[in-house]
């Protein structure tokens, strides 16, 4: 009993039985499989596999055909829309290979904009502003925090995309193909930030992406095939 108990604290994602059909067209055929608290998995598969239909699904973006998706064992399936979005806000960062950051607003706007989707108080609103700063500070981009999305290049707008997704300390990371867009170098910095800020944040990662060589990098590796999520 005590190591059953024990398991079910370490996984902090559980997916069972997971389909999601389009049309005539099975994107998962019933993925199984348990993620624990911290650690860092990276996701291969071809293009149109289901690997980011996955990455969805798992973050409440989008509701599964079959099976369900438990974070600390309460399933995803239970939450209304709003109840979803509050979910998504307090428990999950998201980083896409598009950046999403609103052109009418500075970077530091954007980043902030997690927070004020969040009910906190003035000592919790306090900390995340603090540790936005720290984080533009550890990134490089400080100085680029009153500057507008179209002002920045491509590497400096994904590092403002990842304060945004840490700003409220997720525990939970999910990332599709966060390095699409970059050239060699600054994708192997973005990994490398990744890797070392959810794991001070103590934050489970799950990375997409097309490049075999980042993917191998991880300390765990899956891949999606014929619909289903198995381990390299």
């Amino acid at each position: 009993m005590a190591m059953k108990q024990a398991q079910e604290q370490m996984d902090i994602i559980k997916v069972k039985n997971l389909k999601k059909i389009y049309g005539k067209s099975a994107a998962l055929r019933g993925v199984n499989f348990h993620f624990k608290k911290g650690e860092h998995y990276s996701i291969v598969g071809a293009s149109g596999s289901g690997k980011s239909t996955l990455l969805y699904l798992i973050g409440g973006l989008e509701k599964p055909t079959e099976g369900e998706v438990l974070i600390r064992e309460s399933s995803l399936n239970q939450l209304n829309e709003e109840q979803l979005a509050h979910f998504r806000n307090r428990e999950l960062g998201f980083i896409f290979q598009f950046h999403f950051l609103l052109p009418g607003m500075t970077a530091k706007e954007n980043i902030l904009l997690p927070l004020q989707l969040n009910q906190k108080s003035k000592i919790e609103s306090k900390e995340v502003h603090q540790r936005v700063q720290l984080l533009a500070n550890r990134l490089k981009v400080q100085h680029l925090l009153n500057k507008f999305p179209y002002e920045l290049s491509g590497g400096e707008q994904q590092r403002i995309n990842i304060i945004r997704a840490l700003s409220l300390a997720p525990k939970i990371l999910l990332c599709d193909e966060p390095t699409g867009n970059l050239d060699s170098q600054n994708s192997w910095n973005v990994v490398a930030t990744l890797k070392e800020l959810a794991h001070e944040f103590q934050s489970t990662l799950i990375l997409v992406t097309h490049d075999n060589e980042i993917a191998r990098s991880f300390t765990s590796q899956l891949k999606m095939q014929d619909g289903l999520l198995v381990p390299i």
